[in-house]
């Protein structure tokens, strides 16, 4: 998404994620102010760091910074999120236990370990809740991570309506890779060769007994309900379930 929203002229984005929020906050505001990048008038300030969206103190730290920040925030199917979660930490750490010692308390009673960090960040509900006190739904936009990869423009639309931008990013900006499996950004204005997203990003996942991903399925489901409910927007990972 950010890739993509920078393509806009009135975007200026940090590449890095600053992390200021959760681990560099000692830092104070004058060490964030000189990670970011110099705007123009008219022009908005981004960055990207998914922790936040999941540290106790992001909300209120945010909001005493500048209450009037608007949020954007991409989700996926918690599955496959904490799949995908554990393939990154796999691809770092090969000596990790497999996934089902790691996702389960008891495996016989098929208790789901929550404590796990990559089952935990897929309870959206959960989270949202402390946004909530501090931010107004209105202010925050939740990106469907499946869209992004089948309909990368209808979702940017979106994102620039709710950032008060020109729809200036579309289609024309958006070729698909085959081999990663989603689409990469043309770059219209010079011959360089497009942008895709590095190596970290399209691994294949590792193979896990379908009865792991059917409990998984079954714990997350009341908290996706959940999460719909606070939203209004129903993201459909119960069909997309369905469907395979």
């Amino acid at each position: 998404l950010l890739e993509a929203i920078r393509a806009h002229p009135d975007v200026r984005a940090v590449g890095p994620e600053p992390h200021f929020f959760d681990r560099n906050y000692e830092k104070g505001l004058e060490w964030y102010r000189n990670v970011m990048p110099k705007t123009l008038d008219g022009q908005i300030t981004m960055e990207k760091t998914p922790s936040y969206f999941v540290t106790n103190e992001a909300p209120w730290r945010i909001h005493s910074m500048a209450k009037d920040t608007k949020l954007i925030v991409v989700v996926r199917n918690p599955v496959t999120r904490a799949i995908s979660d554990y393939t990154q930490t796999l691809s770092k750490k090969p000596e990790i236990p497999n996934f089902e010692v790691l996702a389960f308390k008891n495996r016989t009673l098929g208790l789901i370990d929550a404590s796990w960090s990559a089952i935990r960040i897929g309870i959206y509900a959960l989270h949202l809740e402390n946004w909530l006190q501090y931010f107004p739904l209105s202010q925050i936009l939740f990106v469907s991570g499946e869209r992004l990869i089948t309909d990368p423009a209808g979702e940017m639309a979106k994102v620039q309506d709710f950032l008060g931008l020109k729809r200036i990013v579309t289609e024309k900006h958006f070729y698909f890779n085959k081999t990663k499996g989603f689409p990469c950004l043309k770059k219209p204005e010079d011959s360089s060769a497009p942008r895709c997203l590095g190596k970290s990003k399209g691994r294949t996942h590792p193979k896990i007994d379908p009865d792991v991903i059917h409990r998984l399925r079954k714990f997350y489901k009341p908290f996706n309900v959940m999460f719909y409910q606070m939203t209004g927007q129903d993201f459909q990972w119960e069909q997309e379930e369905s469907d395979k």
